[in-house]
């Protein structure tokens, strides 16, 4: 039957009926916040294209931490700016490397916090691709051993969880088999399973100071026409020991947090990037929008889509936001 017998407007009428139907509830505890870290001492150098985030040394970092906790935010990814860059990005595994220092830095200082660590090379290579570069093109199964060599180093350092941003042909099982052979078994794997080719990185690649030298990123990240290939790389990555699967970038590919999240009925992350951050924030400073509530929009989009965890740079406001009230 239809009008007048059904009349959907009587379940909007006031807040409290509105919040008895809702479907879709955004919670701090969906939220992982993306943190830089670089050397140095007392360094906050707020990042241009990203306000109100920032390259921190490892005592800021520290500080930084607690107020994540403070703000009950599960937890953290750490993303690492090098002293120096080389042609196999060896700060990535090294014993006092960036990653390293903080890592080691945080568990001993911060109690409570999930930590995870981005595997990849882009920011600690000299060239900026996400692997060994041969030939103007990154050899995929030389990158491998060397992406077990760095979640290995990661988690000996302290990391609760690796996430391979790489998009290598079989990096998480590679980086399974390491954390395996090494008693790391209850180590969990969060895998970028559809990492796409966007122009949606743009401000990330300075935060992280990683754009490619030469070339593009084309050759191993996905097409952004293409989804079906996402089922696809996502089902290798579950074959392969994943424990998360994740969609980057979240907006504009709400369809394939869909898609994964009904194909496989297992956690999956997306992670709302640089990119679709940096175009609210520069809309809502010129008084277009209204910053805050946009950005709940958007991160319940994403929720609804059928994402269970959420990385995000407004992670912190959006906390601030929902422990202050339940969002309406």
């Amino acid at each position: 039957m239809a009008f007048p017998i059904h009349r959907m407007r009587r379940m909007r009428n006031d807040e409290n009926t509105r919040r008895l139907v809702r479907e879709t509830s955004l919670t701090v505890n969906d939220l992982i916040m993306p943190l830089f870290v670089c050397p140095g001492k007392n360094i906050k150098n707020e990042i241009s294209s990203m306000p109100g985030n920032y390259h921190m040394s490892v005592d800021v970092l520290v500080d930084e931490c607690k107020k994540i906790r403070e703000l009950r935010i599960p937890g953290i990814i750490l993303f690492g700016l090098p002293e120096a860059k080389d042609l196999t990005g060896s700060d990535s595994f090294s014993e006092t490397g960036i990653i390293q220092q903080a890592l080691k830095a945080l568990k001993r200082e911060v109690k409570d916090l999930l930590i995870i660590t981005d595997v990849c090379f882009c920011e600690y290579t000299s060239h900026g691709h996400c692997g060994v570069l041969e030939h103007g093109s990154v050899n995929n199964d030389a990158t491998l051993e060397l992406l077990g060599k760095q979640a290995l180093s990661h988690v000996e350092a302290g990391a609760d969880m690796i996430a391979p941003s790489d998009m290598m042909d079989g990096r998480v099982g590679v980086i399974r088999s390491a954390l395996d052979s090494k008693g790391f078994k209850n180590i969990p794997i969060m895998a970028y399973s559809a990492k796409y080719s966007s122009a949606f990185y743009g401000p990330f690649r300075e935060a992280a100071d990683s754009a490619p030298q030469e070339g593009d990123r084309k050759g191993y990240q996905m097409d952004p026409a293409n989804s079906d290939e996402a089922v696809r790389e996502t089902r290798l990555d579950i074959e392969e020991g994943a424990d998360i699967v994740m969609v980057k970038p979240a907006l504009s590919y709400l369809d394939v947090i869909y898609r994964i999240k009904q194909e496989f009925k297992m956690p999956v992350a997306a992670y709302n990037v640089s990119g679709e951050y940096a175009m609210i924030q520069a809309a809502a400073r010129n008084g277009w929008i209204d910053g805050d509530k946009v950005t709940m929009e958007v991160l319940t989009s994403i929720k609804r889509a059928g994402a269970d965890i959420i990385l995000t740079y407004s992670a912190k406001d959006a906390a601030r936001i929902l422990n202050q009230k339940d969002y309406i």
